[in-house]
C-alpha cells in the first residue's frame, strides 16, 4: 500500500476568545478532514514528548521516525540542503531571519513586518558583495519571505550561540562561542564583523529607504541562528525501504526531507505562504504517489497565520485545506493509507509554538474505525490510536500499509 502523510505546520493551537473558545481547527468547517476522521483510527501526538514545544526541524524528524535527542545537528544544514547548498564537510550553516533593530540594539521585530520574498531578495543580494570576512569564506541564499541561508567555508565551528534572541523587544545578542575552542572563538569574531559589515550596507538600501519613508519597519538585520554542520542520516530506503519524495514550499522542509533520502517534488505556486496555490500542491502529491511508495505533503500557512496571532486566519485557512484536498482527492492504482497532522503545536495566543500534543487521523483500507467524527485537539483525543510520539508514527503507517516484518519468531 502507498501512504500519504499531510502535514499542517502548526496546526494545533489553544481556544481562542475570538472563536468562541474554540481553536481554529475545531471552529473550521472541514467536512473532508472530518469524514477521514469518521471513517479513519484517531489519537494525539507529542511530536517529542509530552510538554516539549518543539520546533519544526525536530518536530519532523520525529514524525519521520528519527530520534531528534540523538540525529538534530541544528536548524542551519537543513535550511542550507533546502536551499539548493552544497554543504562541503565542515560547513557551517545558519537559518537567518531579516529583523528590524532599534538604535540601542533591541530586536523590534523579528520579521521585519514579515517582508515580502521579492525585497528579501533583493536585500541578499545586495549583501553578497561580502564573500569573505577574516579568511573565511561566506555564502548567503534568500529562501522565503524574511528567511535566508548563512554558510560559512574555512577554519570555522559550529559551537556559536543564536544572534536572534526568540523574541521581540528583547536585546541584539552578539555571536558567543560555545566552548573554548579557538575555532568557536574565531568563528564568533568573524561572525561579529560580518553581521555589522551587513547593517551598514542594509541601512543604505534602497529597499529600505522606500520601506522606511512608507512607514513599514525596515530589515536592518540579519539574525542567524540554528548553527550546524551535516549530519549522515540513515535513508528512509534503507529504513524501511520506500521510496518517498516531499513536496513543500519551505527550504527547511526540503532539507530535513532531503537529509534522509527523500526526493524533492517541485510544485508550481508552492510558495511556503498563506496565497501558496493548495490546489497545485493536492494535485501533485496525488499524481506522485503513483510513483512513490511514501509522499509528504507539508503545508506551511496554519503557522504563519498562528505566528501572526491571527486564530481567524488560521482557521479560515484550514478550510481552504479541506476544500482542495476534497477538490483533488485522486485515489492511486494501488491501496492508499492517508495521514493527517501536525509537527506542533503553534499558539495563536501567544504567536509561540507550544507543548500540547497534536490530532493525528489515519484513513485507509483495513484500518479500525473508532468512534471519532471530527478531527480536532479535543475531539482527536478520545480516538483508539491513544496519545503516540512522533517517533512512533512512521512505524505505525508503515504497519498499516503492510510494509512491516515480524520482529522475533
Amino acid at each position: 500500500m502507498k501512504i500519504l502523510i499531510v502535514l499542517l505546520d502548526g496546526v494545533g493551537d489553544r481556544p481562542s476568545p475570538n472563536l468562541n473558545g474554540l481553536t481554529p481547527l475545531q471552529a473550521a468547517r472541514i467536512p473532508f478532514l472530518n469524514s477521514l476522521a469518521r471513517n479513519g483510527i484517531n489519537g494525539i501526538m507529542d511530536p517529542v514528548s509530552p510538554g516539549i514545544p518543539v520546533g519544526s526541524d525536530t518536530g519532523h524528524l520525529s514524525i519521520l521516525g528519527y530520534d531528534p535527542y540523538k540525529y538534530y545537528p541544528g536548524r542551519g544544514p537543513f535550511e542550507a540542503l533546502g536551499a539548493g547548498i552544497k554543504l562541503k564537510p565542515g560547513d557551517v550553516a545558519f537559518r537567518c531571519n531579516f529583523a528590524t533593530v532599534s538604535d540601542d540594539g533591541r530586536v523590534v521585530d523579528r520579521r521585519a513586518g514579515r517582508i515580502s520574498s521579492q525585497e528579501a531578495a533583493q536585500l541578499v543580494e545586495s549583501l553578497k558583495e561580502v564573500s569573505e570576512v577574516d579568511g573565511i569564506e561566506v555564502l548567503l541564499k534568500h529562501t522565503v519571505e524574511h528567511r535566508s541561508v548563512l554558510v560559512l567555508r574555512g577554519e570555522v565551528s559550529d559551537k556559536i550561540s543564536d544572534v536572534d534572541p526568540h523574541k521581540d523587544g528583547a536585546e541584539l545578542i552578539w555571536p558567543k562561542p560555545l566552548n573554548s575552542s579557538r575555532e568557536a572563538e574565531r568563528t564568533a569574531e568573524a561572525l561579529t564583523k560580518l553581521l555589522k559589515k551587513y547593517k551598514q550596507i542594509l541601512e543604505k538600501n534602497p529597499v529600505n529607504i522606500r520601506r522606511r519613508e512608507a512607514g513599514l519597519p525596515i530589515a536592518n538585520m540579519l539574525l542567524p541562528r540554528g548553527a550546524g554542520r551535516m549530519p549522515n542520516l540513515p535513508s528512509l530506503s534503507q529504513r524501511f525501504g520506500v521510496r518517498a519524495a516531499v513536496l513543500a514550499g519551505g527550504a527547511l522542509y526540503k532539507g530535513v526531507c532531503s537529509s534522509v533520502g527523500m526526493d524533492v517534488v517541485e510544485v508550481p505556486g508552492a510558495t511556503g505562504t498563506l496565497n501558496t496555490d493548495l490546489d497545485a500542491k493536492f494535485k501533485t502529491a496525488f499524481k506522485a504517489i503513483n510513483e512513490y511508495d511514501l509522499v509528504f505533503l507539508h503545508i506551511k500557512g496554519t503557522d504563519t497565520a498562528a505566528h501572526d496571532k491571527d486564530p481567524v486566519t488560521k482557521a479560515s485557512f484550514i478550510e481552504k485545506i479541506d476544500t482542495a484536498f476534497a477538490k483533488n482527492y485522486s485515489p492511486p492504482r494501488d491501496e492508499l493509507v492517508i495521514c493527517v497532522t501536525g509537527d506542533h503545536t503553534t499558539s495563536s495566543l501567544t504567536g509561540e509554538h507550544r507543548g500540547d500534543p497534536v490530532p493525528v487521523l489515519i484513513w485507509g483500507h483495513g484500518v479500525r474505525v473508532d468512534a471519532v467524527n471530527r478531527f480536532n485537539e479535543v475531539d482527536s483525543a478520545s480516538g483508539a490510536l491513544g496519545r503516540i510520539r512522533g517517533t512512533d508514527l512512521m512505524s505505525i503507517l508503515m504497519d498499516l500499509a503492510n510494509r512491516t516484518e515480524k520482529f522475533g519468531e
